[in-house]
């Protein structure tokens, strides 16, 4: 053989041995990046935070961030106006998938995108939103979970006439910047009028508003409090739950956090397992689901938490009927 065909020889079954490794060459894991977008600001620490039932419920499917999951979180500090820029920012990153925590974010990231999977939390009433045909098979990029919150704000009126029945004036907080909340208050204002309750708006959508919101409360002698189910009035509860307080006013509101920090009682969905839940949604698309034939989902658990100990600083006594249907009672 000569020297030439001798080396086109080895060449060649060089390139033989080779071949056969090239399938078994081991990959690198996908790495998935989600858009997140909360319309209040960023929370101390995730794991306080309803927030944290999202990352738990990743975890557990096996999405770890930082390891096979980025997420970009891209807060509105409770400015609305800023949602579709931020929206915008996420399409811009050519993330795999939208997580969007409420009704304003929902609309902003259908409008940024029709081709993005987006997973909504937290939304109420979808279909007059526009937000899917319907909840079945919701069609289009987006999917998630609902909130019949007409169905429960009127039940929180309800429960706060049957805890003080001499009630008669009621202020309901409401935040102009959210669309959604003028359902809930239809709901609670036709509510008041079967109860012969007086029902009015306080409105606000900014800190300084909400103390604002407070001095026109004591101004038309409201006796009681119904708090809407809005991601900046969560953001502030601290502020909200305080300024009762101080008003000696009780309040029931949307959200377990306020009865945790203070808040005389709360009726509605846990967000914490809400979130949690909706991870099997993201898990889903991310193996291949279409979100147009995943069915939006609706809660089926409504949680009533009573805090005893604001009950007792404001000089109420929840009558029994009330207690026993307590999910949760905090001395």
């Amino acid at each position: 053989m000569s020297q030439s065909r001798r080396r086109q020889f080895l060449i060649a079954s060089g390139a033989l041995l080779a071949a056969p490794l090239v399938p078994f060459a081991q990959q690198s894991p996908r790495v998935w990046r989600i858009g997140f977008l909360v319309p209040r600001a960023r929370p101390a620490s995730n794991d306080s935070d309803p927030i944290g039932g999202f990352l738990r419920g990743m975890r557990e499917l096996g999405h770890i961030e930082g390891k096979n999951i980025v997420i970009e979180w891209r807060y509105a500090d409770g400015k609305y106006e800023r949602l579709p820029s931020l929206a915008a920012e996420l399409v811009k990153l050519k993330v795999d998938l939208i997580v969007a925590l409420t009704s304003p974010p929902t609309q902003a990231a259908q409008r940024a995108t029709r081709s993005i999977p987006i997973v909504m939390v937290a939304v109420s009433d979808p279909i007059e939103s526009g937000f899917v045909a319907n909840l079945a098979r919701p069609g289009g990029n987006t999917t998630g979970l609902a909130i019949l919150t007409g169905a429960t704000s009127k039940k929180q009126l309800e429960m706060i006439v049957q805890t003080l029945p001499t009630l008669s004036r009621v202020a309901v907080l409401t935040n102009p910047d959210n669309k959604s909340l003028e359902a809930m208050y239809a709901s609670v204002h036709a509510a008041s009028e079967a109860m012969r309750v007086r029902a009015f708006p306080v409105r606000a959508r900014t800190p300084v508003q909400i103390e604002q919101a407070f001095v026109l409360v004591r101004q038309e002698r409201a006796e009681a409090l119904v708090v809407l189910a809005d991601p900046f009035f969560l953001g502030q509860r601290g502020q909200i739950v305080d300024l009762a307080a101080k008003a000696r006013l009780p309040a029931i509101y949307a959200q377990p956090q306020y009865a945790e920090v203070g808040g005389l009682m709360s009726y509605g969905v846990d967000l914490v397992e809400h979130l949690r839940h909706a991870a099997s949604h993201v898990d889903r698309i991310l193996k291949g689901a279409n979100p147009g034939d995943l069915p939006v989902e609706l809660p089926t658990r409504f949680e009533l938490v009573i805090n005893l100990k604001s009950a007792k600083a404001l000089g109420i006594t929840v009558p029994q009927s009330i207690l026993v249907r307590a999910d949760r009672v905090i001395d």
